[in-house]
């Protein structure tokens, strides 16, 4: 049974009982930059500072895993302060640069590597940290997520993997079939011919901009987004090729018309009807069920190679430490009851992704979407591969650049040909500095 939103299957119900700003701003911090983190006092209390993205809800869901925390660790307290996403890399950049960073941060894996170039990120494997921080729980190749060169500079807190979402009465109305297990990319492209240029709900958009397609055909090929070494891990005639296939798509009217995009914004084409896919990370099934009323399912990815599907669990976001924090020890006890405390796990439910450790993944009770995404996620378990190394610095930019590049592509101001000059130029350029 493929996985749906308005119910769950018998594996899900088993689970009851439960990229950014940029970083130009920060610099090398010397020996004579201020101190950062929390503070101290004569009676033995510590103070931490704990700093993260979100909105109100997860504001008051981490009150409430806070407060547990606390009364677990009475000579330990908390200020937790939060932004919306972008107004966080912006403030997070401002206090690293003066030496002034939270001792706990939340982390987002594209910005990892830049954190900890800088020296901003405390080694999470070694010290009073590795002696407060359990590891030993992560679910399938999340161990590891934020190893850099030996050193642990973050731990996920959730995981997920990469999906197609779909509208399944709109693929039986096209005539096209359900997505399977396997199925190509051949496959895939004919749905867009089986809907026709003529239909008023496409199969779907020209998903050329999303960098995380890209890194999957890519995985699926042998190659990569990114070599070990910091640089972009597949040659010209293989993105001119990727690129091609959402110019084929558009010449001949079945994706999504790009104006139409941009007039439903902030809406996706997918929750305001205008195609029945679309690409995603699975844990954001949650924006697309809250954008149309239709019911939509989770779907295998398509693959030139049907043993090799490219995909792996990513974490949905991390927790880190400072380097400069006057309290390792507490800062990794934080760390660790967020990750692996049970109960902390049922407060914070899958607000965060499913959780990265077995023991809280065990304990959330899970309904609606997110039982839907537990669902997909061990449906896909056995064709999931290790995650790549770590981004090198200037990720997040490249991903805006792609994005960027495919859009004038889309809207016809440059060719294909001058797309990808446009982008090796730029990524390496962005790469090497």
């Amino acid at each position: 049974m493929r996985p749906r939103i308005l119910s769950s299957t018998p594996a899900a119900r088993r689970r009851i009982r439960s990229a950014g700003a940029g970083l130009a701003a920060i610099v090398v911090l010397g020996a004579t930059a201020a101190c950062g983190g929390g503070s101290g006092s004569d009676d033995g209390r510590v103070t931490l500072r704990y700093s993260w993205w979100g909105n109100a809800d997860r504001a008051e869901l981490m009150q409430q895993a806070i407060d547990l925390f606390e009364q677990q660790n009475p000579n330990i307290d908390v200020q937790p302060t939060f932004s919306e996403y972008e107004a966080y890399w912006q403030k997070l950049a401002t206090e690293s640069a003066g030496g002034g960073a939270p001792d706990v941060m939340q982390m987002d894996v594209s910005y990892l590597r830049e954190y900890s170039d800088k020296n901003v990120l405390l080694d999470l494997a070694s010290g009073e940290a590795a002696a407060n921080l359990n590891t030993d729980d992560f679910r399938g190749g999340l161990a590891t997520a934020g190893e850099i060169d030996g050193q642990l500079f973050g731990v996920p807190v959730g995981g997920n993997t990469f999906t197609l979402v779909y509208n399944p009465a709109a693929f039986e109305e096209a005539g096209a079939p359900a997505p399977e297990a396997g199925w190509s990319w051949e496959q895939f492209w004919q749905t867009y011919e089986t809907f026709g240029p003529d239909a008023e709900v496409k199969a779907g958009a020209d998903y050329t901009g999303i960098i995380w397609v890209l890194e999957l055909q890519l995985r699926q090929q042998g190659a990569s987004l990114f070599t070990e070494e910091g640089e972009l891990g597949f040659t010209r005639e293989q993105f001119k090729e990727y690129l091609e296939q959402g110019e084929r798509l558009r010449q001949d009217g079945l994706a999504v018309d790009p104006q139409k995009i941009v007039e439903v914004k902030p809406i996706s084409p997918l929750g305001s009807g205008l195609d029945a896919s679309e690409f995603t990370w699975d844990n954001f099934l949650v924006r697309f069920a809250g954008e149309t009323d239709a019911e939509l399912e989770l779907a295998p990815v398509p693959t030139f190679d049907p043993a090799n599907t490219g995909q792996y669990l990513k974490p949905s976001l991390m927790l880190s430490a400072s380097a400069r924090t006057e309290h390792p020890a507490e800062a990794a006890k934080l760390i660790d009851f967020l990750i692996n405390d049970v109960e902390a796990g049922k407060i914070l439910g899958a607000n965060r992704g499913l959780p990265a450790t077995n023991a809280q993944f065990e304990a959330v009770e899970l309904e609606g979407v997110d039982a839907a995404v537990a669902a997909y996620e061990e449906s896909v378990a056995d064709a999931l591969q290790p995650a790549p190394p770590v981004p090198p610095a200037g990720a997040g930019s490249i991903e805006a650049l792609l994005l960027r590049v495919t859009e004038d592509l889309s809207f016809g101001e440059i060719s294909v040909d001058e797309a990808v000059d446009q982008f090796f130029s730029e990524a390496e350029d962005i790469l090497a500095r």
